[in-house]
């Protein structure tokens, strides 16, 4: 029996799989094929294995198979490798949909407790959790993620990421009831 042959992904690529997923609806067999690829990825690759798991997560959560997300998403934790959206918040809302919220709050103080997750990680927990119900939690990690990055000069795709949290927080702090403050006062200045 030969190697396994190794492949390279690209950007692109991953691309193409996913809006096919989405016109196709065919997400379950994306998510397969972005698991074998995960598999067969070399060290090289644009696309990290980490990455790839995650996306494979993802699919079978917009499938509706959240065990498979959260198996994907371990996979990733494994790896190691970096990925857009921390895995272990994507296995938090994928767990607190099977309603396993001790797994789920476990894998948001290891977050916690790491080197500061991205405010793309800090978006999807917001946004999880305010989907929960879990407004005051919700408003933790906005308020968290906003803190870590304001006062900073990012790049504009940071800067757009920086408001879009902002404007998550403000919508979570309307409906917790609570005041303006000096953050909500930033969405001014977009």
């Amino acid at each position: 029996m030969g190697a396994m042959r190794l492949t390279h992904v690209t950007t692109a690529e991953l691309d193409r799989l996913e809006f096919h997923a989405v016109r196709s609806g065919e997400h379950s067999r994306i998510a397969a094929q972005l698991l074998d690829l995960a598999n067969r990825v070399d060290a090289g690759s644009e696309v990290t294995r980490a990455e790839l798991f995650v996306r494979a997560g993802e699919q079978w959560e917009i499938a509706q198979e959240f065990e498979r997300a959260c198996a994907a998403y371990q996979r990733a934790m494994d790896d190691g490798g970096p990925t857009v959206v921390d895995a272990h918040a994507l296995s938090a809302g994928a767990l607190l949909q099977l309603d396993e919220h001790d797994l789920a709050y476990e894998h948001l103080k290891r977050l916690e407790t790491g080197d500061g997750p991205g405010l793309q990680t800090h978006i999807h927990v917001a946004e999880v959790l305010y989907a929960h119900d879990d407004l005051e939690g919700a408003e933790r990690w906005a308020t968290a993620g906003a803190r870590r990055f304001e006062g900073t000069n990012p790049p504009a795709y940071t800067r757009d990421l920086f408001f879009e949290l902002l404007r998550i927080r403000f919508r979570i702090r309307t409906d917790l009831g609570l005041p303006e403050d000096d953050l909500d006062l930033l969405l001014d200045t977009e």
